[in-house]
């Protein structure tokens, strides 16, 4: 088994975190295998994952979620209680005995897995992660990958967006009680500190995977005590320099007049509601102007990329920024098109050509090319044993071979280093907020012949 950090979210076994179909396609599998003598070493398959088209106003993605799907792979099982299940399911009826008897009982998964990075910036129709193995292996965790996958890059690539307008700012995941599940604010808090976010309110987070977690008061707080006053002195008597005071319950600019009694002594204060930029002026204002030009300012209230532009824009004088619903939910657009093709089966190429879902078929390997500067120049899309252009690097590394991790996952803060290292290499012209359409996916020539003779063979 391997030691995960995020090990916690594998602790209910998630072997059927599988939509019926892979199951009842896998038992088919075995059951042909079995009445023609077909050995699973002779019944190998390659998917690939991948994201068909941007979601919308976006011009990069960020790939995250790899080390739950690893996690994954290499530990979840069929256990006595999810084989009887299966069993007693009618439609399984004509399944062999030994498939819940013999099979499923030492069933471990072993496969070939290559991705990209996470943390890395990727583009529509690139293959993030390919998955080589025996079909029945390679066929089931197909929705599994998929959430942690599409969710976290979802995610990654909003928290991407509000880093690159606010470089310089301290950024707060707060999007637990908002997203869709008490596990998606885990993977809300992870896909937001990849993209360099610095800390999160989640608590499991903190304790799970080491993202430092913070928070400050609520309204409740101050409206407990008789007056809002004698709740600032009894936060700070408990918590003193540590102290954020929440100053927007009642008046706010009273409020941060009540908050100068504590001087430089306390760490910041908070904004919830309102005009953000009004009151944070004015704050500011009071603050300095009664010797507490050291206390933050922290704002919340319903932010994102836009909002805290436009606020850095206006040079308002915030220091943090709390991001809660708008991130954990990518409100503005809140699904991503990944998808889970077969691309090779025995060493065939396979294609999908349906309507305007065509995929590339054959085991293939994404090549950046860099200019001579070391910024990003375009993505290559090769077959895998074509050589590599000049100035590039594959993108698609080893991470799992038969079935076991190859060298040790990388700890959330050196996946957070790559990502504030690699991203400086996109140009800004694919950071800006609204969609520029100047991404264009170059493929090989070779790949384009394959791909033509096999739509030409499946008309």
């Amino acid at each position: 088994m391997s030691n995960f950090s995020s090990g916690f979210i594998n602790d209910f076994n998630m072997i059927l975190a599988a939509d019926f179909y892979q199951l009842t396609m896998g038992a088919a599998y075995y059951q042909y295998n079995l009445e023609n003598n077909i050995e699973e070493s002779n019944d190998i398959a390659t998917f690939e994952l991948f994201i068909r088209k941007f979601p919308k106003n976006r011009n990069y993605l960020i790939f995250a979620g790899l080390e739950q799907a690893v996690h994954y792979l290499l530990n979840a099982r069929f256990t006595e209680r999810t084989i009887e299940f299966l069993r007693k399911k009618a439609v399984f009826k004509n399944i062999d005995a030994s498939f819940f008897d013999e099979y499923l009982p030492n069933f471990k998964f072993n496969l070939d897995v290559w991705a990209m990075k996470e943390g890395n910036f990727f583009f529509p129709n690139e293959p993030i992660i390919r998955v080589q193995g025996p079909i029945f292996h390679a066929q089931i965790v197909e929705t599994y990958l998929l959430n942690v996958i599409n969710y976290q890059t979802l995610v990654a690539s909003k928290a991407s967006r509000i880093k690159n307008v606010a470089p310089d700012k301290v950024l707060l995941e707060f999007g637990t009680r908002r997203s869709h599940s008490p596990l998606a604010g885990v993977y809300a808090a992870r896909a937001s500190y990849i993209a360099g976010f610095n800390a999160t309110s989640n608590v499991v987070a903190d304790l799970e995977l080491g993202i430092n977690s913070t928070g400050t008061m609520a309204h409740s707080f101050v409206q407990k005590f008789e007056n809002e006053l004698k709740s600032f002195e009894l936060y700070y008597k408990i918590y003193d320099e540590d102290s954020i005071l929440l100053i927007d319950t009642y008046d706010t600019e009273k409020a941060a007049e009540k908050s100068c009694k504590f001087g430089n002594n306390i760490k910041g204060v908070r904004i919830d509601s309102g005009d953000l930029i009004d009151h944070a002026k004015k704050v500011r204002k009071i603050l300095d102007d009664k010797g507490c030009e050291k206390v933050l300012i922290v704002a919340s209230s319903d932010l994102n990329e836009y909002k805290i532009k436009e606020i850095i824009d206006k040079n308002v004088p915030i220091d943090a920024f709390g991001v809660g619903t708008e991130l954990a939910t990518s409100c503005d657009d809140p699904t991503i098109s990944g998808v889970y093709k077969l691309i090779e089966y025995n060493n065939v190429p396979k294609i999908k050509i349906s309507e305007e879902k065509l995929t590339y078929p054959g085991v293939k390997q994404v090549y950046r090319v860099y200019e001579k500067n070391g910024m990003f120049k375009e993505d290559l899309l090769a077959l895998e044993k074509e050589s590599a252009p000049p100035n590039s690097e594959a993108l698609l590394i080893p991470v799992i071979r038969n079935g076991e991790l190859i060298k040790p996952y990388p700890k959330l803060d050196n996946i957070q280093n790559f990502y504030l290292d690699n991203i400086k290499k996109l140009p800004d012209s694919y950071k800006q907020l609204e969609q520029a359409k100047i991404f264009r996916l170059k493929l090989s020539k070779k790949l384009e012949q394959l791909t033509n003779s096999l739509a030409q063979k499946y008309p």
